[in-house]
């Protein structure tokens, strides 16, 4: 098994399980293990998501949903919650579907892991990558490790991801690889104003990129350098590859409000006219909108200090409105998303059987986890598509 992260470890514990008798040794080339779920979460693990349905589950990856419907059907969130809750560890379910282990701690997720694989007897040797794969000639493979050692096998999992691919050891065995790009990223937006709120959130916006068929509602943040939140993460997700093209240089619109139109953003002002005439225009409030964004977005509109509701001209109404409904903000560059970094990109499906995740090309040889084209947006999905494909590697591995 190379790759110490998710994938390669809930495959290493898989075969070893279902086939005691095996040899199963689990290489990472680094000298962390499972670093990824340590921080995953803010340090918390999203695990999975409480999306039962697989069909539904599957549209929530910009790429290999689809190839993902049957492989969820076998192992899907259901199945990874009854695997940890069988070795001891609950998990909970929040608001927004996210679950997390009942610890609030990524710590559980790796000792239980760990522990797992420990027990089935599996081999993890840190500090020891892949750098070269050969298929002998009778069979199995000759692996190059990164540590000088050689070591051959019967069966290998690829369960690394993020390589160049003039420097992908899958593909001296003549497998493709689609380019890996950034996926859940954040925005930079250089503007004073954005950044000043730096902290702020706002419970859902709608946010688009007009020359791209890009749209996402849900919560944004506001940071020391633009925009993130779930809004922003998913439309990164889905756009990752029209947006690396742009070299991330592009015109993002935000509809502040977006459970209104803009006549009636424009039926409001007028209201606000007639009731609140007195009022300072910059002193209002218009839930849900931030006290603090309310007035930044009134300003960006022309609207002073001085000005009043019934004073308010009807050409700065409309700009209001405009701005409300539809602000067009310049991106300038982005940032990954606290540490978790995820690539679209990888081995294609088309190469790999997507039953067992043996590749079509070289038999014995599997593919799991971000090592294939597969991504999901932010919530639990990505570890999901871990654990999924994974175990069905493992499984397969071990027949």
């Amino acid at each position: 098994m190379a790759g110490g992260g998710a994938a390669g470890f809930f495959g290493a514990i898989t075969a070893a399980e279902t086939n005691p008798q095996a040899t199963v040794i689990l290489l990472e080339k680094g000298s962390h293990l499972l670093a990824k779920v340590r921080i995953s979460g803010g340090g918390r693990c999203n695990v999975t998501h409480a999306c039962f349905d697989p069909r539904e589950l599957s549209t929530r990856y910009p790429r290999g949903g689809k190839a993902l419907i049957g492989p969820l059907t076998r192992f899907g969130p259901t199945e990874t919650v009854r695997w940890f809750e069988s070795r001891g560890l609950k998990l909970k379910t929040e608001p927004d579907g996210r679950m997390f282990p009942v610890t609030d701690s990524s710590q559980s997720i790796i000792d239980c892991l760990t522990q797992a694989a420990r027990q089935a007897g599996v081999k993890i040797l840190p500090e020891s990558g892949v750098q070269s794969i050969r298929a002998s000639d009778g069979g199995g493979f000759l692996l190059q490790l990164t540590d000088g050692a050689t070591m051959e096998c019967d069966r290998l999992l690829w369960a690394g991801g993020g390589c160049r691919p003039e420097a992908h050891p899958v593909s001296a065995l003549g497998h493709g690889l689609v380019s890996p790009v950034p996926s859940l990223f954040t925005f930079h937006v250089e503007l004073p104003w954005i950044q000043s709120l730096a902290g702020l959130s706002v419970s859902e916006v709608e946010v688009s990129v007009p020359d791209l068929p890009l749209k996402e509602k849900g919560p944004l943040l506001f940071t020391h350098q633009g925009l993130s939140g779930p809004a922003i993460l998913r439309l990164s997700a889905w756009g990752a590859r029209p947006l690396h093209e742009k070299n991330y240089q592009f015109p993002l619109q935000i509809n502040w409000l977006p459970q209104l139109s803009q006549a009636e953003i424009l039926k409001e002002i007028q209201t606000r006219r007639e009731s609140q005439g007195a009022q300072m225009v910059l002193r209002a409030k218009w839930n849900p909108l931030p006290a603090r964004l309310w007035e930044q977005l009134a300003a960006e509109a022309g609207i002073t200090t001085e000005d009043r509701w019934s004073k308010l001209s009807r050409e700065s109404g409309i700009r209001l409105a405009q701005t409300l409904h539809a602000t067009v903000l310049p991106v300038s560059g982005k940032s990954m998303n606290k540490e978790e970094f995820v690539t679209c990109g990888g081995i294609p499906l088309k190469e790999v059987d997507l039953k067992t995740m043996e590749s079509r090309l070289v038999p014995g040889l599997y593919f799991a986890g971000e090592a294939l084209d597969i991504d999901g947006v932010t919530g639990g999905f990505n570890f999901q598509a871990a654990w999924t494909t994974g175990w069905l590697a493992g499984e397969s591995m071990a027949e």
